[in-house]
């Protein structure tokens, strides 16, 4: 069990970062807090240089803006507590240096750290995918410091979050008995000696559908029961591309019977408190089905929401 002190916080939803976005139009401004900012470089792969701290944690490795590549576009990310300005490029890491991307570290990084990476990889994937115009088909360019994209007509087109639900659905019992609901994609290869991962429910908003009825409608299809109860937990940006998480958890009765969309979830099972802390130590094989089984990447909003579960928090 987690201690109360635990904070109800996703890992990528921690940020420090003041985005000035009133400054983006400033041309004056952005030149000067080019000449005295901090850069941080991601490779095409969405990975950045990071290093061991001297407290242990992790952290993100800023360049002087001097040190910085050249011709890459500069997207201005925000000012920090200290007030230094702090940009991000796209451009190749140097040789040798140790690299990771957000689902390996983002929640090893500190709230400064964390922020400001998963901003710069929601950025990267933006600029990637739209450097034509989608109306238009004509080339585009960087403006107003990264945050907007305009054609050589003008037109101008802004970075885009595409909502999706993730639900934990449980019990609703406390203590070592209560148990959740877990499924394994059907499109989710094999880990290492056949570890197979299971993870919360999950999928996009569709048009016109609120996010509460989007989780009714997904669990309903996925493995066909109905929920009880539920509860919004919290979200969190997901930058692969672009998503952002909302993050439930939901009751519902085990002993109704799993009717799985075998093209969605070709596995599922309830698990008890004892079994998901067996997980997360990474000891865990299914007493019926005898396959290790693990959880997904601590920086998910996935694990947040077990972890808040396991820890008593979910409601």
């Amino acid at each position: 069990m987690r201690s109360p002190e635990f904070p109800p916080t996703p890992p990528l939803a921690r940020s420090t970062l003041d985005r000035s976005a009133v400054r983006r139009r400033d041309e004056a401004w952005l030149a000067e807090a080019w000449s005295r900012g901090l850069v941080l470089v991601l490779d095409p792969r969405g990975r950045a240089q990071i290093e061991d701290r001297p407290d242990g944690q992790v952290g993100l490795v800023l360049v002087p803006t001097a040190e910085a590549p050249a011709g890459a576009e500069r997207w201005f990310l925000g000012v920090d507590p200290e007030g230094t300005a702090l940009w991000a490029v796209s451009a190749e890491l140097p040789e040798g240096v140790r690299a990771a991307s957000l689902r390996d570290v983002g929640h090893l990084l500190d709230a400064r750290d964390a922020g400001l990476f998963t901003t710069a990889a929601a950025l990267a994937n933006w600029h990637a995918s739209h450097g034509f115009s989608p109306r238009t088909g004509l080339a585009t360019t960087a403006v107003e410091a990264g945050w907007v994209r305009r054609d050589t007509d003008g037109n101008e087109m802004w970075p885009r979050t595409d909502p999706a639900m993730i639900v934990l659905v449980h019990d609703g019992v406390p203590g070592p008995e209560g148990r959740c609901l877990l499924g394994h994609n059907a499109t989710w290869p094999a880990g290492p000696d056949g570890v197979r991962r299971f993870s919360c429910l999950a999928g996009y908003v569709e048009p016109g559908e609120s996010a509460e009825a989007a989780v009714l409608r997904e669990v309903a299809e996925e493995v066909g029961i109905p929920l009880s109860s539920l509860t919004y937990a919290g979200s969190q940006s997901w930058p692969f591309p672009g998503s952002l998480m909302l993050g439930y958890h939901a009751v519902a009765d085990p002993a109704q019977q799993l009717r799985l969309e075998p093209e969605e979830i070709d596995e599922a099972h309830w698990f008890t408190r004892d079994e998901i802390a067996k997980m997360i130590a990474g000891d865990f094989v299914h007493p019926e089905t005898g396959v290790r089984m693990s959880l997904p990447m601590r920086s998910s909003i996935a694990f947040f929401l077990i972890e808040t579960w396991l820890g008593g928090f979910a409601r």
